[in-house]
């Protein structure tokens, strides 16, 4: 008897007597996006050319991971996003961080920081040092990662717009410590487009905001082997209410533009490539999640071979960070948070990380406080030496259900990705806002299901409890602001100011014309050229971005 004569047996005689005695808890199961769960996958579902869809660790096309014996070799990177109030704060927590075993740094700056304004700017007021560390000038860099040898750290800096001044200052503090730009190891996030669709932080228009990109890439190409100059992010698509596919497709669709501009500017593909870096949301829905990445890392390694002509395997590699769901964190009985986070950091286990952040349970009331960033990394310590999952290499692979939602994930995805193709490319779909709406009605209805009670949210819409007492919350000083507005007026009075306006004039020369900006914005950092000042001669050259 073949499988489905077996299959249509057992619906007969054993599904339908049980779903009349006890009728399943919904009509149907939906992943966010009505896409339907299977009650149950069968193995026809799974593709018989296992070369081409699965394959081996560390092989094209690496669904099964892009190391050949991925944790059984080392840990992915734990780290720990952190930052808040002044410099000096801030690098108090990442020696403490350090001290509790933490594997890599993950700078979060301040919003001023992050669209390009000095703590003095009046469009800075009342956000200074508020959702991370405030960074003026080099000086604040230094006092960043004082005694924190770079070479033995990797750090990753969550920064977009600005990020070619922010990469500019940790260079130029490398320096200082005796560290040439070769040796660094991290990562910068400079991914410009999603800004325009998912988190806000933009500055210049797109077009030379890929201008800058590209500079980065060109300079660090021949000056950091090692760094990772760009982070496609799908982590912020996902936060804005995306579903997993179209996480999956508008983060290639970026990462797309990317390899094009770069390619478009002269660039090789084997020379860049291999240094892109991506960086994905892990959200609660643990089977989903797991496909989720297996799917993104076939399918970009079938775009860089097919469509880019890659020739190297570690250009067509996807590495990726992954942060546990921020929008995931609940108000209400923040203990809970606690199992999300662990539910969720499982899934980017099982799904092959590089790296990982675990958010702590106190982050949907404010800045986790330092116990509860102990905890955060300790659910990661315990995931990696107590739970067995790290043990072998994607421990999933040929689960009928798995392998199929891994197929669904990826169809879904290419299928999003053509239509941004065929309406022009991605900047024209952020122009149009195409993206955005796509986006935007994907969370329309996921909060519906919410509201409805569809969805379950424990502690929010079920299980409710009264709570009395109000845990501890660690809060940003307002007194933070003007000693951050002080510390950049001595830096100004201390610097040679003729220096600094001769070099920014340069600066403005060489973005009026097509020369790369890296060395005259490491010139102007070296004087002490504030980040403020720096992008606001970007900005008469640019202009700004109005959505």
């Amino acid at each position: 008897m073949t499988i489905n004569k077996n299959f249509t047996d057992w619906q007969e005689q054993e599904l339908d007597a049980s779903l009349n005695r006890f009728p399943e808890r919904k009509k149907e199961f939906i992943l966010h996006g009505d896409a339907e769960v299977q009650r149950l996958a069968l193995p026809e579902e799974i593709d018989d050319d296992y070369l081409e869809h699965l394959g081996f660790p560390g092989k094209y096309p690496f669904t099964r991971g892009v190391q050949p014996t991925m944790y059984r070799g080392r840990f992915w990177t734990m780290r720990q996003y952190a930052g808040f109030s002044t410099a000096a704060e801030s690098n108090k927590r990442y020696r403490y961080l350090l001290d509790q075993g933490t594997t890599g740094l993950s700078v979060a700056f301040d919003l001023p920081t992050q669209i390009g304004y000095d703590s003095d700017d009046a469009m800075a007021l009342g956000e200074v040092g508020k959702v991370g560390v405030a960074i003026d000038t080099l000086a604040d860099m230094e006092t960043l990662f004082a005694d924190i040898p770079l070479d033995k750290i990797s750090t990753s800096m969550t920064i977009n717009s600005p990020a070619i001044v922010l990469l500019a200052m940790y260079i130029v503090v490398a320096e200082k410590q005796g560290i040439p730009a070769e040796k660094l190891r991290g990562t910068i996030q400079n991914d410009v487009l999603k800004e325009y669709v998912a988190r806000g932080t933009y500055i210049f228009p797109p077009r030379p905001s890929l201008g800058l990109i590209t500079d980065i890439f060109q300079w660090c190409s021949s000056n950091m082997p090692l760094f990772n100059t760009i982070s496609i992010s799908g982590y912020h698509i996902r936060e804005a209410g995306s579903t997993a596919a179209q996480e999956v497709a508008f983060t290639l669709a970026n990462g797309i533009t990317y390899v094009q501009t770069a390619l478009d500017a002269g660039l090789e593909i084997d020379h860049f490539a291999r240094r892109l870096a991506f960086f994905f949301n892990a959200s609660s829905n643990l089977l989903e999640e797991v496909a989720k990445f297996r799917a993104a890392r076939r399918l970009w390694a079938r775009i860089m071979k097919n469509r880019f002509e890659a020739q190297q395997p570690s250009s067509m590699m996807m590495r990726f960070h992954t942060q546990t769901a921020g929008n995931s964190l609940a108000a209400q009985q923040i203990d809970n948070n606690i199992v999300r986070v662990t539910l969720q950091a499982l899934a980017a286990v099982l799904g092959g990380t590089q790296s990982l952040h675990t958010n702590s349970r106190d982050e949907a009331l404010s800045l986790p406080t330092e116990a509860s960033v102990r905890t955060a990394l300790r659910t990661q310590q315990i995931i990696a030496h107590e739970s067995g999952v790290a043990d072998t290499v994607d421990p999933f692979a040929g689960s009928y259900y798995m392998e199929q939602l891994t197929d669904a994930i990826e169809l879904a995805a290419e299928e999003l990705i053509a239509k941004v193709e065929q309406a022009g490319g991605v900047v024209a779909c952020i122009e149009d806002g195409f993206i955005q709406r796509q986006i935007e009605q994907a969370a329309y209805d996921y909060q519906k299901e919410i509201e409805s009670g569809e969805r379950v949210i424990v502690g929010v819409n079920r299980f409710q409890i009264e709570e009395k007492e109000k845990p501890e919350l660690l809060r940003v000083d307002p007194a933070v602001e003007e000693a951050q507005v002080n510390q950049l007026r001595r830096v100004r009075e201390q610097r040679d100011e003729g220096a600094v306006q001769t070099l920014l004039a340069n600066l403005q020369a060489a973005a009026e014309s097509d020369r790369n900006l890296m060395e005259p914005i490491l010139d102007a950092v070296r004087a002490y050229a504030s980040l403020g000042e720096i992008c606001s001669v970007l900005r008469k050259v640019f202009g700004e971005y109005r959505d």
